[in-house]
């Protein structure tokens, strides 16, 4: 293979079997559980990075139930997104992933710089109660829990916020060195939402700490609320809106 043929086809790894497909990134009947909770505001302080500025010390635990998503099949994924403001704007910011099948989170990681690991989520109506856990390995680092359906919520109101909050990550690429070969802040957003569901309900979240999964670094002071929808979209890709290295 000559070397415009390496730029040719060169679009993730492995250069002759890419771990995921080029996009768009379609998903249908999304399924999520968001517990909001109020945390320690210099311990969320503390891993925020600059220029994105805290507005509340808050945090939304996630569980995404993903069954039908385009080139990456079906898949649970959890995580902790905070509540920020950059340049004025509101939006969110990732600060932890975690999921359970390797092409969403190649290409998480790749692609936009979603901060995912190799972990166990899952999300299930259990009686009546909405459940969403996360096993580290074998142990058991976050379970929330929801009232399933007690409430109905606006979907046009959700799905507003859905489609026209930013949302930022941090990406980071080593060199082959170990030192930061890219390290930025990208913006992305979700399009062509359509809502099929969504309700509140009584929610709790309890997490346990983990040397690796350490989700319990943002203490749960208050759980503030919880929501459960279901929703089909597309994932945008994203937009670099701060070099760190420039």
């Amino acid at each position: 293979m000559n070397v415009r043929s390496v730029v040719e086809h060169a679009f993730a790894m492995p250069l002759t079997s890419p771990a995921f497909p080029k996009g768009p990134y379609r998903f249908v009947n999304r399924e999520y559980l968001i517990i909001s909770y109020r945390t320690d505001p210099d311990r969320l302080r503390a891993l925020v990075p600059e220029p994105l500025e805290i507005t509340e010390p808050i945090v939304n635990f996630e569980v995404i139930r993903m069954p039908d998503s385009t080139g990456f099949g079906s898949y649970t994924e959890s995580g902790q997104v905070i509540p920020v403001r950059f340049q004025g704007t509101e939006g969110n910011y990732t600060h932890a992933m975690y999921l359970d099948d390797h092409p969403p989170l190649a290409g998480g990681r790749e692609l936009w710089g979603f901060p995912k690991k190799l972990a166990k989520p899952s999300l299930q109506v259990e009686f009546d109660t909405v459940v969403g856990t996360v096993n580290y390995g074998s142990v058991r680092v976050a379970t929330g829990t929801m009232g399933y359906k007690h409430q109905a919520l606006d979907q046009d109101a959700v799905g507003r916020a859905l489609a026209t909050t930013p949302n930022y990550l941090l990406k980071i690429i080593p060199h082959v060195d170990g030192s930061p070969r890219i390290c930025e802040l990208v913006s992305y957003n979700l399009e062509e939402v359509r809502m099929k569901g969504a309700w509140s309900g009584p929610g709790a979240l309890c997490l346990a700490s983990h040397a690796l999964a350490p989700m319990a670094e943002l203490p749960v002071i208050e759980v503030l609320g919880a929501r459960h929808f279901i929703a089909d979209l597309t994932l945008a890709l994203g937009t670099v809106v701060y070099d760190y290295l420039s």
